[in-house]
């Protein structure tokens, strides 16, 4: 399709409001390890690798790399305690915007810093018909997670669009700062608790997804 687009969304806080569950869970688990890790914490390090999360952590507390086995049980803890806090509903509205997306033919894409496989597969049952399994770039797939652009790269290259053609969807800084060093254009939607200004280095700032709606259909 001539005038066919890319989107690409991310995961945790953009089609799941999960992000309230993560930071209870991180900031728990890293307390017990003796590690601090807050809430906001959480939603600026959102798009990193739970690896990259707890080497930094460590870093901060211990002033050393966390070892192997050490960022196993952690991550395996908080998974765990994640998993304990039930369902993550769906960001209010933007089933509206995955319906608008898909009904203009354009590609639907996830990229997300996660691997919460409990979440990745909820995708289907909660989105059908929306997401393919071959659109997706997860903490699988990469070797650098975001800030590092090469999640949203991998999605570029594997969407055989030019960049003007791909936009990503995000909530938070990390993200923002991974899409806009892909090149690409970045609209972000604040689902969570930072401000404005925490946002301030996407293209377009959005404080919902009906807002974003809007302007798409512009």
């Amino acid at each position: 399709m001539a005038n066919q687009q890319a989107y690409f969304f991310d995961m945790d806080g953009v089609l799941f409001d999960s992000m309230p569950h993560h930071a209870i869970a991180w900031e728990e688990v890293m307390k017990k390890h003796g590690l601090s890790f807050t809430a906001r914490d959480c939603y600026i390090n959102e798009g990193r690798t739970g690896e990259s999360v707890i080497r930094e952590a460590m870093w901060k507390a211990r002033n050393r790399d966390a070892r192997p086995d050490e960022i196993e049980q952690i991550y395996a803890e908080k998974s765990a305690y994640f998993h304990q806090l039930g369902e993550a509903y769906p960001i209010p509205n933007v089933a509206d915007v995955l319906q608008y997306v898909q009904s203009c033919g354009h590609q639907i894409w996830v990229v997300t810093g996660s691997g919460q496989r409990t979440l990745i597969d909820s995708l289907h049952a909660v989105f059908p018909n929306i997401f393919q399994r071959d659109r997706m770039i997860t903490a699988f797939d990469v070797t650098h997670g975001k800030p590092d652009p090469e999640p949203y790269l991998k999605a570029w290259e594997r969407s055989g669009l030019p960049k003007e053609k791909c936009f990503v969807i995000e909530n938070a800084p990390l993200g923002i700062r991974a899409g806009k060093a892909a090149g690409l254009t970045v609209y972000a939607v604040n689902t969570g608790i930072l401000t404005r200004e925490d946002l301030a280095q996407a293209d377009q700032v959005f404080n919902s997804m009906t807002e974003l709606l809007m302007f798409l259909k512009q």
